[in-house]
């Protein structure tokens, strides 16, 4: 098997033959993303979907909650449920680009590969956080070196690609931080109920939600929801929908001719002025004024 700097330098080579130029790139291979970026970046608010991230070159800071999650060529992330996350490139440059990927995934994904594993499986009586960082192992580096290889043999990619992202799932189960995806896995764990509460907030962000109703949905108690919630997230359940409420907000008025007043009740406000509060306070800049900045920034980008 290689070594580790030898795999990261045909990853590096591989990343850039189906790049090219900065920005963010889904390939022929389902739920694998490639991204570049010739210099540091601006903060960027987002929601991580469940996935694996690998850096190759460069290196990134991940912030949840408050928490930061930094991790370069030496490490992974991984996040298991979706997060609302703010992340920035803190090192590229245009001899040295940052490169990575990101290789998304599903939960019955786990389950399936948990069905399979000889290993016992305990249910944890204290969730943990869902988003790790943690070493990268030859064994793993070679299996997502397969994985992208495939980029260059596109018609091996529907027999071999699902092959690979198993072994790549596999590889992180069995790693130090494994048990982080197996409590997502586990029926009736603490862990997985609040990842049912994550699914229902997500698709209900924009509706009045009361924390009695959530505990009903979680099977807990209104206190010990909160609690669990707060260890897999870092956040409170309102916390979490106002991230979601005020990224979707965002979105809107970079990308929809409406104003901001319009998209505070879209997005579920019943008060325009406290939208407009709470949006300059996450995001540094009043609605208006904070559309403007991005739409100049997107069209700097797209010229360049």
């Amino acid at each position: 098997m290689k070594s580790i700097i030898e795999q990261q330098h045909e990853l590096a080579v591989l990343i850039e033959r189906h790049t090219g130029k900065d920005g963010v790139y889904e390939t022929e291979i389902p739920s694998l993303l490639l991204f570049r970026e010739s210099h540091p970046t601006t903060p960027k608010h987002g929601v991580q979907r469940p996935a694996f991230c690998l850096i190759v070159q460069g290196r990134k800071d991940v912030w949840l909650a408050g928490e930061r999650f930094t991790y370069n060529p030496t490490h992974y992330l991984v996040a298991s449920v979706d997060l609302p996350v703010i992340s920035q490139v803190v090192e590229a440059s245009e001899q040295t680009p940052y490169l990575a990927l990101r290789m998304e995934f599903a939960l019955h994904q786990i389950v399936e590969l948990l069905q399979h594993t000889d290993n016992d499986v305990f249910l944890q009586k204290k969730p943990k956080r869902a988003m790790f960082v943690s070493a990268v192992e030859p064994p793993l580096l070679d299996a997502v070196m397969r994985l992208v290889r495939l980029l260059d043999t596109p018609e091996h990619i529907g027999v071999l690609a699902p092959i690979y992202k198993k072994e790549i799932l596999y590889r992180v189960l069995h790693g130090p931080y494994g048990d982080v995806l197996q409590q997502m896995a586990v029926q009736n764990s603490h862990a997985r109920q609040i990842h049912h509460v994550i699914e229902y907030i997500k698709e209900h962000y924009h509706q009045p939600i009361r924390i009695e109703e959530l505990a009903d949905l979680s099977h807990m108690s209104a206190a010990s929801l909160h609690r669990h919630f707060k260890e897999v997230t870092g956040m409170s359940p309102i916390q979490f929908q106002k991230q979601l409420r005020l990224q979707e907000a965002r979105r809107l008025l970079l990308t929809e001719l409406i104003d901001a007043a319009d998209v505070a009740f879209q997005v579920g406000y019943e008060s325009p002025s406290q939208f407009s509060r709470e949006y300059s306070r996450l995001f540094g800049r009043p609605p208006k004024e904070d559309a403007k900045r991005l739409r100049a920034e997107y069209g700097d980008r797209a010229n360049a």
